[in-house]
């Protein structure tokens, strides 16, 4: 395959392309940021275990994953313009923009367990989808993965408590 994607009659510029899973990738970013906006206080009053990161983290830690996230879906789209792996990819992002306001607008904690744990299952899904088309591709996602692991330990942790 040539250095971009190609769909039937027309190419897409691979740097387009990449501005474009970056744009989907903010997009979940931005409902995130939109969901938490004005909870900080919410998440200091809740009961939380010793392990939970000050609020503060969580904004240097998502930017880091969602710049890696993004690439990643990038690496794949150019070996494959959009295929089937990339529909999981896009499932799991979907799923990761609806955490942030069932966690926080709606304050349903154990909803929000249930969709960081499908979320889970879906980031492994799709870097075992990812990893025959591109190794480092699937690399990227592990840090997310692991990320998504621990924060799904804490949304237990607090809807327990909570």
């Amino acid at each position: 395959m040539t250095s971009h994607a190609m769909r039937p009659g027309r190419s897409v510029s691979p740097w387009l392309a990449l501005a474009g899973f970056g744009a989907a990738v903010a997009l979940a970013a931005l409902i995130g940021v939109l969901g938490v906006t004005g909870t900080a206080s919410e998440y200091q009053s809740l009961d939380r275990p010793d392990w939970a990161p000050p609020s503060s983290v969580f904004g240097p830690v998502w930017t880091v994953l969602y710049v890696m996230i993004a690439v990643s879906g990038w690496l794949v789209w150019r070996r494959t313009g959009w295929s089937s792996a990339l529909n999981w990819y896009a499932v799991q992002l979907v799923l990761n923009a609806a955490w942030t306001p069932i966690f926080f607008g709606a304050g349903q904690y154990g909803l929000a367990l249930l969709d960081i744990v499908v979320l889970w299952v879906l980031i492994g899904v799709t870097v075992w989808r990812f990893r025959p088309i591109s190794p480092l591709a699937a690399g990227l996602l592990l840090p997310y993965w692991a990320w998504v692991t621990f924060a799904t330990a804490l949304n237990t942790a607090i809807w327990v408590a909570n």
